[in-house]
């Protein structure tokens, strides 16, 4: 791994357009889902990312055959070798978790390493073993993987504790198998589960009620492969919405869609930008000032908890005070004490952040904790007065596009240089 750091002189409007990619929480759960393919799967408008590469990575260990040309991926996953997701891949990103339910139903078994990741709280599989229990795997945890074993998986009525988008998305896999129906309750909403769910359709599984929070699956043995479309980065088109709000700037998104992201257009509204949503894009025009707002993150369609540190930025420099709650993980304001670093006014207690807004930030070194702090630092820098340097950046290859270039190409100061 390149260490790498980004390094921003501040205080350059952002004007111009900027080409959104595929959704990397999409295609995360979409190339796992490629393993329960009795026939190839294609994905197109895969963005190209380290979370991506590493998920290719285990589809190799187990066998897959796999083709990338340009954002499209084809798996070929008919003729797996191995039924274990090994530790030295898996801790690098938490979404590899995902393997367990398609291994499960298509083989009987599986062996997952525990998941890692960002270092945002804990994420607990709990919600997906309970599930695959109640389908009928025996789940046994040993040194540190998780291994289940089903002769046959019977359809059942599972309710989940907590909303877990991925989650939602390992139980559906392993109940496309499952004698009869499943009925899936306190499901996640998702767009990327919607996405999923279009996807087990076209491989032949009957699945209904993906966008509420009640799923229905009828269990097959005629399972094919699939071809779709990723849907749009939702969480990329609210970091760049973002970056126009805190420069002054205007901004044009493209290659997305506006009905992906209500919440964070309506929040983005009330601190005074204008947004003008069309088909297959987004305008963003910068207002005279910022003003404060509070949020509290929820599961959709409330807001996301992704774009939580980009606003708390944003409200750095608003003409007040708000108030951020933070539901979903109880360790995610970690860019915090980093912002704070560069002048911001900000005070956590408990779940909450209290923001009073400054006039200006100044630029200083910071380090990525994780990857939307990352790029809650990177929009920091943009308007602090004088150099930023964001390390571990790492972090923020894990799930943004080439986004030094991106903003590069809207007037952003910035590059990358070695730590």
């Amino acid at each position: 791994m390149a260490l790498d750091k980004i390094r921003i002189q501040g205080g350059n409007r952002l004007k111009g357009e900027v080409i959104i990619s595929g959704s990397k929480n999409a295609a995360l759960p979409l190339l796992a889902l490629t393993v329960l393919g009795n026939k190839p799967c294609t994905i197109h408008n895969v963005p190209h990312l380290e979370d991506i590469k590493n998920m290719v990575k285990i589809l190799d260990h187990l066998g897959a055959k796999v083709a990338q040309e340009k954002n499209t991926i084809t798996v070929d996953a008919t003729k797996l070798t191995s039924f274990d997701a090994p530790y030295d891949i898996v801790r690098k990103m938490r979404a590899s978790i995902v393997f367990m339910g398609p291994l499960l139903a298509k083989y009987g078994e599986a062996k997952v390493s525990l998941p890692g990741g960002c270092a945002i709280g804990v994420r607990p599989i709990d919600l997906h073993l309970k599930a695959f229990a109640a389908l009928g795997a025996d789940i046994h945890i040993e040194e540190g993987y998780v291994l289940a074993k089903a002769k046959k998986l019977k359809g059942c009525k599972f309710f989940f504790d907590k909303v877990t988008v991925t989650g939602t998305m390992n139980v559906m896999m392993a109940a496309s198998v499952a004698e009869g129906e499943t009925i899936l309750q306190n499901c996640a909403k998702e767009p990327e589960v919607i996405c999923f769910a279009d996807a087990m359709r076209k491989m032949g599984v009957e699945v209904s009620g993906d966008g509420t929070d009640t799923i229905h699956i009828q269990g097959t043995k005629n399972i094919g492969g699939f071809e779709i479309n990723n849907i749009p980065d939702r969480i990329e088109t609210g970091t760049y919405m973002v970056a126009a709000a805190m420069t002054g700037g205007e901004i044009h998104l493209r290659n997305t869609d506006p009905h992906l992201l209500e919440s964070v257009i309506a929040k983005l509204r009330q601190t005074g930008s204008t947004v003008e949503e069309e088909k297959n894009g987004i305008w963003v025009k910068a207002g005279p000032k910022i003003l404060p707002c509070d949020i509290e993150t929820s599961p959709h369609p409330g807001f996301p908890t992704d774009m939580q540190a980009q606003f708390v930025s944003l409200l750095c420099l608003a003409d007040g005070k708000s108030n951020v709650t933070e539901t979903i993980f109880e360790n995610r304001f970690m860019h915090v004490p980093e912002l704070a670093r560069m002048g911001a006014d900000l005070k956590v207690s408990g779940h909450m952040v209290t923001i009073s807004g400054v006039k200006k930030l100044n630029g200083a070194p910071v380090m990525a904790t994780d990857l939307r702090a990352s790029a809650s630092l990177v929009l920091a820098g943009l308007t602090a007065s004088g150099t930023t340097d964001v390390l571990r950046v790492y972090h923020l290859d894990r799930g943004y596009e080439r986004m030094d270039l991106k903003l590069k190409a809207l007037g952003a100061n910035i590059e990358r240089v070695p730590e």
